[in-house]
């Protein structure tokens, strides 16, 4: 999926958090064995598996810097800008969803950086901070899946994967996380529908985006074409409970804290094909196999 050369993404609030830290603690990330909600319930850590994150970190004052992305042309040949796009696009698409809509803040950074959930880093992944509403991300990440994890990362894959996170930013502002709290481990468990629904959600922005248009009326995006949804499946699957288990040397499906692999694929293209109302995971009569 590739951004308009000339539509305009300026109106983003994208900034590179300052000082760094290392320190323990959890988000809501794409990889749920590494940043949960309620901490590490599996007690694995897989920066071993991914070669541990980048020690840069950033240089910047505390506060950080904006990033320049003014041009769809920017959102294509820089990381950073195609995370500034995405947030130009997700904030257009969900508040014509949600009422009285609230923006996170999106944290572009290398390295490693300081959050109320702990340290972000490449090693534990995008995740998104529900204290301080934040949504963090290394693009460095991209390339841990490409070489790690057995994924294409492409420009939708990574379309999807912040369209997850800004998920989990609509479930804390509307009470989903309220009132489905974490409650252990499982296929079943609150923590497994959480994420798939986020995977819905994401689904179901991704389907809409390329009819988003900027001010001057020019379309944000390009149609995906098939090989960019296969990307985006493929996303997908690399970060399924299952396939990362397998990569580490067992397979446990009652510790599963974010879906298997076939689960987040399915959830995915059932909100990219259907929209944001077949999304309610929590909906006794569906099991997270899309049986009802």
């Amino acid at each position: 999926m590739t951004f308009n050369p000339d539509s305009d993404i300026s109106g983003h609030r994208t900034r590179r958090p300052g000082r760094t830290a290392a320190i323990a603690g959890g988000g809501v990330g794409i990889l749920g064995i590494l940043a949960l909600i309620a901490g590490p319930l599996l007690g694995i850590d897989l920066s071993a598996l991914v070669g541990g994150g980048s020690q840069g970190g950033t240089s910047q004052e505390s506060g950080g810097t904006a990033l320049a992305c003014e041009t769809g042309e920017d959102a294509n040949t820089q990381d950073e800008c195609r995370m500034a796009g995405a947030q130009v696009l997700l904030d257009d698409y969900w508040a014509q969803h949600v009422e009285g809509y609230t923006p996170p803040q999106l944290y572009v950074f290398r390295g490693q950086t300081s959050t109320q959930c702990g340290t972000a880093s490449n090693s534990v992944g995008p995740f998104y901070c529900p204290p301080e509403q934040g949504v963090y991300i290394d693009p460095d990440f991209f390339q841990i899946m490409r070489q790690q994890f057995d994924a294409s990362a492409g420009e939708l894959a990574q379309l999807y994967i912040v369209g997850h996170e800004w998920g989990h930013h609509i479930q804390n502002i509307t009470g989903t996380m309220d009132a489905y709290p974490n409650n252990g481990t499982g296929p079943g468990s609150n923590g497994v529908r959480t994420e798939l629904q986020a995977d819905c959600y994401a689904g179901a922005w991704l389907k809409d985006a390329s009819e988003l248009t900027d001010p001057e009326g020019r379309q944000y995006l390009e149609t995906p074409t098939e090989a960019q949804l296969e990307d985006a499946l493929n996303a997908a699957l690399a970060v399924g409970d299952d396939h990362i288990q397998e990569m580490s040397g067992f397979s446990n499906p009652e510790s599963f804290t974010h879906g298997s692999s076939d689960n987040r694929q399915g959830w995915f293209a059932n909100g990219y094909q259907n929209g944001l109302g077949v999304c309610d995971t929590f909906d006794p009569s569906v099991s997270v196999d899309l049986v009802s």
